[in-house]
């Protein structure tokens, strides 16, 4: 029942309850961009050349392991150079003379592979009392400039006199600080006698020593060395050639410092094969030897 005179308040309807809206779904666009992103990244790096150098680089060191599979482990070959190469060495160098042409210095001592660069040169000067090689004052100027440690070596004649050839030899070589020693090579008799030739010899190695105060190198093939040379100027460093070996077996009674192991190394900036050397020694007996 109503009371007289009293308003009833009107009565407030219920707010109706909100619709929850659905959520969202990740646009289809947003998840396929990601994945466009992912793969573009890895299409970078598998497209880039540091990947393929590093894939290149894995592939070439396991082909080797193959190919030298079963041959020598320390008479390895390095395809750069062309040849085998003894890996109980440090120190590398060459040999060159007019056979190797007009030589890029530069791209010599630049050529590396792993641990095998050029560090050395002997150049040939002289050949008996009139012959000059043509390209040794350009080696002899250029070597050292690209940073190719030198010596001039002379090509002995038996028949002549040593004494007139070391004069000769003087005549268009000086050495300077940091060089190595003069050297002479001496392979072959030239019909003279074995004593005769070791007395010319030794007239020539006594008048460098006198006029530079330093002993020259003796190079020679391993053969003549043995028949010839041997135990007559054990006091001289020995520089010996025998080719295409892992080790140079001549005994504990030869105190040989260089080893001509090839004459068919490839070389950078040569137009010619070329003698590839090892020096017998580590860094601080290469130093003791150059010219002070």
């Amino acid at each position: 029942m109503t009371t007289p005179g009293k308003k009833t308040p009107p009565l407030k309807r219920s707010a109706a309850p909100k619709r929850k809206s659905p959520p969202k779904k990740k646009s289809a666009n947003s998840f396929s961009t990601k994945w466009k992103v992912a793969l573009a990244g890895f299409l970078l790096i598998l497209l880039s050349p540091f990947y393929y150098g590093y894939v290149i680089k894995a592939f070439t060191s396991s082909w080797r392991w193959i190919r030298d599979l079963g041959s020598d482990p320390h008479y390895r070959t390095y395809k750069s150079f062309n040849i085998r190469i003894p890996d109980k060495y440090t120190i590398h160098g060459i040999d060159v003379s007019s056979y190797q042409g007009r030589i890029d210095w530069s791209l010599v001592k630049a050529m590396q592979e792993d641990e095998v660069r050029v560090s050395f040169a002997f150049i040939k000067a002289t050949e008996g009392v009139v012959i000059v090689d043509p390209y040794f004052q350009r080696n002899w100027r250029e070597a050292p400039k690209a940073g190719v440690i030198c010596g001039a070596y002379h090509y002995f004649r038996p028949k002549v006199s040593g004494k007139w050839q070391a004069i000769f030899f003087l005549q268009n070589v000086k050495t300077e600080k940091g060089d190595l020693p003069m050297a002479v090579d001496v392979e072959e008799l030239n019909g003279v006698a074995p004593a005769k030739m070791r007395a010319e010899l030794k007239e020539f190695l006594k008048y460098i020593e006198l006029k530079t105060k330093i002993k020259p190198i003796i190079y020679s093939g391993l053969k003549f060395y043995q028949d010839n040379l041997q135990g007559y100027f054990d006091d001289h460093t020995l520089w010996i050639a025998h080719y295409y070996q892992p080790q140079l077996s001549v005994g504990s009674s030869i105190k040989w410092r260089f080893w001509q192991h090839s004459d068919k190394a490839k070389v950078n900036g040569i137009n010619h094969v070329t003698d590839f050397n090892a020096f017998n020694g580590d860094s601080i007996a290469f130093s003791k030897l150059l010219v002070k």
